[in-house]
C-alpha cells in the first residue's frame, strides 16, 4: 500500500477537517466524510510534528481506478477544483479583443504537484460539488474550466453567506440560467442585434460627425436589458426603471423604451438647422437638453403583462443618476396610502443601472449608492448593475485610471457578486442576466455584470481614437461586430443562411431610410409629455383649526402602556402639553410636528431622512423614540389615529450625495408625498452639489421633470466656526431663475409650520424644490416660538414687518431688512442687550423686517412696507454672513430696482472662509453689525466701515 504522507499546511488543515468530523459528521462534504469514516483516529495521529507517515486506507482513495493514491494528491485535486472556481476568472477569455490580463499562476496545475493523468484517476468526488456525470476528477476539473474560464468569469466567493455562496456555484455549474437558446430565439437574438447595429451604422452615415456617443462594442446591452424586463415580468414587476450615461443612450432610448424612430431622426436632423442670431428662448420655454441626456417612459407588453420602463434622464456627470434612480424605485415600490410606515413591496419595481468602466471606480457616488443596498431607508430588494465596459475612459487607459484589475472591485467590498462576460457571446449574456435577476430575487442585494467589450468610435464620433490608442484601434478596426460574430455563428450550425442573417440586417437599414425621407425638411420635434404648468399660486389657507392641533398634540404625546422614554426626554416632550392651555409657546420642532401630523390626518404622505433626523442634530424632533429599559422604538406618527396616509423618518448613512440624489428621485416617483432631507449642518449639503446643480435647481427646464423635495440645512452664525455656519445661502440663489427653486429662511415657528403645509399644497399645484435655511439657536429661542393661535390663523408670510415700529411709522427713516437668525441679534435676546439696544441714539428712526422668502424674491411686499413709512430715508440690509456671500448680491440690485431711497450693506467683509473660527472674534463681529446696522459705533477694533457698502438708486 502507498503511505500516505503530508506536507506544509496540509496536515493541519486536514487535521481541522477531521476535528469537525468528529463533531458533526454533516460539517464535510461528502468526500472527505467517506474517507474519514474509513479510517481510525490512530491513523490521523501520525500527522504530528514528527510527520510520522500512517497506513494506506480505504476508502474513496483506495476505490479509485489503477494505484491507490497519496491523500496529499486528493487533498491537491480539491484545491486546484477551488481555485478554478475562485480565480478561474482570470483566464477567462473575456476581451473581445483578444488582450486579456496573464491568468492567476494559480490555475496552473503544476503547482499542485499534479498530472491531468493522475486526476483521471481519482474519483469525481474529490472535487467538491462534483458532478454525478463525471467519470474521474478530471472530468470535473475540465468541466470547472469550461464553466469558470469561458467567455463568463465569477466572482462570489467574497460573499460572507456560506449560503449566498452555495446558492450561486449551484446555480452557475447547474447550467440552469445557460441554457442554449432553441432556433427561433436564436433568430430574434440576431434581429435584435441586427436593429442594434443597423441603427448605429445608419446614424453615423446620415448624420457624419454628429456626436451619438454610439453602443457599438457593447451592442449585448440591449438584448440583456430586455431579458432583465422580460424577466421582471415574470416576477410581476409594474415598473423596471433605468439609469445610464450617454454612451448607449440613443439605441435604449430608441430599443428598450420604444422611442421611435421618426423622434430619433427628427432630433439629429433639428440639429444640423442652424438657430438666427437674435432669437432668444421664451423664458417660459423648456431650454431642454442634448438628446443623449434625454430620458423617456413607456409601456411595454412582456410575456403577457404590462410593465412601464423608465429611463431618468441624466446629465453629463456620469454616475450621479445612480441614488436618483435607486430613489424612484423605492418610490415605485411603497404604498403610502395607509398609516405608519409604507408597505414595500420590493417586486412592484427593479432598478437597473448601467455604468461606464472608467467611472465606476473613479466616481464617489458608486460607492455611497452601492451602501445604501440594504439600508431599512434605501433598499429596493437589489440594483442590477451593468458596467457597459469600453476598455478606456475617454483617453485614458485602465492603469492610468484605476489601481485594481477589473473596473467592478469597488463593488466586491459590499458584497456584491461580480459577472464579467464578454460582450461578443450574445447567448452568455443573457445568461448572465438571468442569473442576476433570479439571484436578486432570491437574495434581495444588487448584483453587477460587467460587460466587457470596446469602444468602435473615438470617445466620440469627432474623435480620433489613434491618436492615443493606436493599438487597440488598430485591432478594432478589423474586428467583426457582434452581430457579424453571431450571424456567422448561426450559418456554421445551420439555424439561417447567410442571405436571411444579411436580410434581417438590412430590413433595419431600409426602416431608417424611409423614416428619415418621410421627416421632409423641416421636421417637428414633440415633447413626450407636456410640461406642466409653472404658474400654480400659492395657497392661502395652510392655517389648522385649534382644535383639531390640540387633539393631533394629545395624540403625539400618548405612549403604548409600559413604554418609558428616558426621563428627562420625557419632561421634554410633556412641556409640549402645556400648549393646549396656553401656557407654553410652540418652539420649531413642536411646529414640525404638528405640521406633520395634520398633513398625515389629510392624507399627505411624508418621507423624511437625513443625518441624525430621528432625534434631531440639535435634539430638536425625537420622531422616534427609544424605551429606557428595553431600548424599543417607537415612531410618535406610527401611532397617529388621525392619519391617512403613511410616514417614514430614516437616519442615513453619512453621504450628501447619494442621500439627497436618492431622495430627489422617491420625490420625482411619488409626487403625492412631502419628501424632506435635512443635513446634519447646512454646510455639508456641498457635498451633494451635483445633485442640486444638475437636478434640483435645472431638471424642469432640461427634462420638464418635476420634483417637490424639500431642504432643510441648519444656517446661522453662532460660532461654532466656519463648517459649522454657513449652508451657502448664496449658492442657492444663485441658481434661482426661471420660478425653478423656493427659498426661504424663517424666523418663527409659525412661519415654518405654513410653509411646511403650503410646499405639500403646492406638491399639486406647482410642485419645486424648497430649500430652508434652519435655524440651530432658535430652535428653543422665545423669539422664534410661536402661540398655537399662530398655526391656527393665516398662513406663510414672506415678509414679517416690525410690529412695534407700525406705532411711529412716521417717524422711521431707517428700514433694517435682514433674514433669518440676525434678526434675533438686532433685538436682543436677554433684557439686558434689550435695553443696550434701546440706548442707541437714533433707534427710535429704526424699523427691523424680516424676509422670510429670498425666493421668489417678495417684491411687492417689500415694496408696500417701504412705502409704509413715508419719511424713509435709506434701506440698509443687514447679514451675518460675508458680503460676498448671503443673500447682499442676490438682494442688493432687486432692491435698487424697486425701491426709491438708497440702499445699504451692513455685515462682514468678503471673506475667503464663511465665518470666523474663535468664538470671540465673532462675539466681536456681531457686535459691530449690529450696532452698525442700529446706527450706533462699530466695536472697537474692528473694521470702522468695512462691512458696510451704499448703493445708489439705479438709473
Amino acid at each position: 500500500m502507498a503511505e500516505l504522507r503530508f506536507h506544509g499546511p496540509n496536515a493541519g488543515y486536514v487535521l481541522e477537517l477531521y476535528e469537525r468530523f468528529q463533531r458533526d459528521p454533516a460539517s464535510v462534504d461528502e468526500g472527505w466524510r467517506a474517507y474519514f469514516a474509513s479510517i481510525s483516529p490512530a491513523d490521523l495521529a501520525a500527522l504530528d510534528a514528527a510527520g510520522a507517515p500512517p497506513p494506506a486506507a480505504s476508502g474513496p482513495a483506495a476505490s479509485a481506478p489503477g494505484a491507490t493514491p497519496d491523500l496529499d494528491r486528493l487533498f491537491s485535486a480539491r484545491e486546484l477544483g477551488r481555485t478554478i472556481r475562485a480565480r478561474g476568472h482570470t483566464a477567462a477569455r473575456l476581451d473581445p479583443l483578444g488582450a486579456n490580463p496573464a491568468p492567476d499562476p494559480v490555475l496552473d496545475i503544476a503547482r499542485y504537484n499534479l498530472t491531468e493523468a493522475e486526476l483521471a484517476q481519482l474519483p469525481p468526488r474529490t472535487v467538491y460539488g462534483h458532478d454525478p456525470r463525471s467519470a474521474s476528477a478530471l472530468d470535473e476539473i475540465q468541466r470547472l474550466r469550461r464553466i469558470y474560464m469561458g467567455t463568463v468569469g465569477y466572482e462570489f466567493l467574497h460573499l460572507p453567506d456560506p449560503d449566498e455562496r452555495a446558492w450561486l456555484r449551484e446555480a452557475i455549474e447547474s447550467g440552469a440560467y445557460s441554457r442554449p437558446l432553441p432556433a427561433e430565439r436564436k433568430r430574434a437574438l440576431l434581429d435584435r442585434l441586427s436593429q442594434v447595429e443597423g441603427f448605429e451604422r445608419f446614424l453615423h452615415r446620415a448624420f457624419f460627425g454628429q456626436k451619438r456617443f454610439s453602443i457599438e462594442g457593447t451592442d449585448a446591452m440591449v438584448p440583456i436589458l430586455d431579458e432583465i424586463i422580460g424577466e421582471a415580468a415574470a416576477a410581476g414587476a409594474d415598473d423596471v426603471l433605468i439609469g445610464m450615461a450617454h454612451r448607449g443612450r440613443l439605441n435604449v432610448l430608441t430599443h428598450v423604451l420604444g422611442k421611435p424612430y421618426a423622434m430619433m431622426l427628427a432630433g439629429f436632423k433639428v440639429a444640423q438647422q442652424a438657430v438666427g442670431k437674435d432669437e432668444q428662448q421664451n423664458s417660459d420655454e423648456p431650454s431642454g437638453d442634448v438628446k443623449y441626456h434625454m430620458g423617456w417612459a413607456d409601456q411595454r407588453e412582456v410575456r403577457g403583462r404590462t410593465v412601464r420602463v423608465r429611463l431618468s434622464p441624466n446629465p453629463s456627470h456620469l454616475e450621479f443618476v445612480n441614488p436618483v434612480v435607486v430613489g424612484m424605485t423605492r418610490a415605485a415600490q411603497d404604498d403610502t396610502s395607509a398609516p405608519g410606515a409604507p408597505r414595500l413591496e420590493r417586486a412592484r419595481g427593479v432598478a437597473v443601472v448601467i455604468h461606464g468602466d472608467a467611472a465606476f471606480p473613479g466616481q464617489g457616488t458608486v460607492p455611497e449608492t452601492l451602501n445604501m443596498q440594504s439600508l431599512p431607508g434605501y433598499t429596493v430588494g437589489g440594483t442590477i448593475h451593468i458596467i457597459a465596459n469600453n476598455q478606456v475612459g475617454f483617453t485614458t487607459d485602465p492603469q492610468q485610471g484605476r489601481s485594481t484589475r477589473y473596473s467592478s472591485d469597488v463593488a466586491k467590498g459590499f458584497e456584491v457578486p461580480v459577472v464579467h462576460v464578454n460582450a461578443d457571446d450574445a447567448e452568455a449574456c443573457l445568461s448572465v442576466a438571468r442569473l442576476a435577476y433570479a439571484y436578486r430575487q432570491r437574495w434581495g442585494k444588487d448584483f453587477l455584470i460587467d460587460l466587457v467589450g470596446y469602444r468602435r468610435w473615438g470617445h466620440n464620433e469627432g474623435d480620433e481614437p489613434l491618436f492615443t490608442q493606436p493599438v487597440m484601434y488598430g485591432i478594432i478596426k478589423d474586428h467583426p461586430t457582434a452581430r457579424e460574430a453571431f450571424a456567422r455563428r448561426l450559418v456554421d450550425e445551420g439555424v439561417m443562411t447567410q442571405a436571411e442573417a444579411d436580410a434581417a440586417y438590412q430590413r433595419v437599414l431600409d426602416e431608417l431610410g424611409r423614416e428619415l425621407e418621410s421627416l421632409g425638411e423641416a421636421p417637428k420635434v414633440t415633447v413626450h409629455d407636456e410640461p406642466p404648468s409653472r404658474n400654480g399660486k400659492p395657497p392661502r389657507a395652510t392655517a389648522v383649526a385649534k382644535d383639531t392641533l390640540l387633539e393631533l398634540n394629545r395624540a403625539l404625546l400618548t405612549r403604548p402602556e409600559g413604554f418609558a422614554p428616558n426621563a428627562r426626554l420625557e419632561k421634554v416632550l410633556q412641556k409640549r402639553g402645556e400648549a393646549e392651555n396656553g401656557e407654553r409657546n410652540i418652539d420649531w420642532g413642536h411646529a414640525e410636528a404638528l405640521a406633520f401630523a395634520s398633513l398625515l390626518a389629510e392624507g399627505t404622505p411624508v418621507r423624511m431622512t437625513g443625518q441624525d433626523v430621528e432625534r434631531g442634530t440639535f435634539s430638536h424632533r425625537h420622531a422616534v423614540l427609544r424605551d429606557a429599559n428595553t431600548g424599543a422604538r417607537l415612531n410618535v406618527f406610527h401611532t397617529l389615529p388621525q392619519a391617512k396616509a403613511s410616514f417614514e423618518i430614516h437616519n442615513s448613512p453619512l453621504s450628501e450625495m447619494a442621500v439627497v440624489g436618492f431622495e430627489y428621485g422617491y420625490s420625482v416617483g411619488d409626487p403625492e408625498a412631502l419628501v424632506l432631507w435635512e443635513a446634519q449642518f447646512g454646510d455639508f449639503v456641498n457635498g451633494a452639489q451635483v445633485i442640486i446643480d444638475q437636478y434640483l435647481a435645472a431638471s424642469y427646464q432640461k427634462w420638464q421633470q418635476r420634483s417637490g423635495l424639500t431642504l432643510l440645512l441648519p444656517h446661522g452664525y453662532e460660532g461654532q466656526g466656519p463648517e459649522h455656519s454657513s449652508a451657502r445661502l448664496e449658492r442657492f440663489l444663485q441658481l434661482c431663475a426661471e420660478n425653478n427653486l423656493r427659498v426661504a429662511n424663517c424666523t418663527t415657528s409659525a412661519n415654518y409650520f405654513h410653509l411646511l403645509r403650503r410646499q405639500a399644497a403646492m406638491l399639486h399645484a406647482d410642485p419645486r424644490p424648497l430649500v430652508v435655511m434652519s435655524p440651530k439657536s432658535l430652535l428653543r429661542h422665545p423669539l422664534a416660538a410661536s402661540s398655537i393661535d399662530q398655526l391656527a390663523q393665516g398662513t406663510f408670510q414672506p415678509v414679517i414687518a416690525d410690529p412695534v415700529a407700525a406705532e411711529r411709522a412716521e417717524g422711521v427713516t431707517r428700514l433694517l431688512l435682514c433674514s433669518g437668525k440676525v434678526y434675533v441679534d438686532l433685538v436682543g435676546s436677554s433684557d439686558d442687550q434689550r435695553k443696550e439696544r434701546a440706548a442707541v441714539e437714533g433707534i427710535d428712526r429704526v424699523a427691523i423686517a424680516r424676509v422670510e422668502e429670498l425666493y421668489p424674491f417678495p417684491v411687492e411686499e417689500i415694496a408696500a412696507l417701504a412705502a409704509t413709512y413715508p419719511n424713509l430715508r435709506e434701506i440698509v440690509w443687514v447679514q451675518e454672513e460675508p458680503r460676498n456671500m448671503g443673500a447682499w448680491t442676490y438682494v442688493a440690485p432687486r432692491l435698487v430696482d424697486a425701491l426709491d431711497v438708497p440702499v445699504r450693506y451692513v455685515g462682514r467683509a468678503d471673506r475667503a472662509s464663511p465665518a470666523e473660527g474663535y468664538q470671540h472674534r465673532h462675539q466681536q463681529e456681531q457686535n459691530r453689525i449690529v450696532f452698525a446696522a442700529l446706527g450706533g459705533a462699530p466695536e472697537v477694533g474692528s473694521p470702522a466701515r468695512g462691512g458696510e457698502k451704499l448703493i445708489g438708486k439705479r438709473k
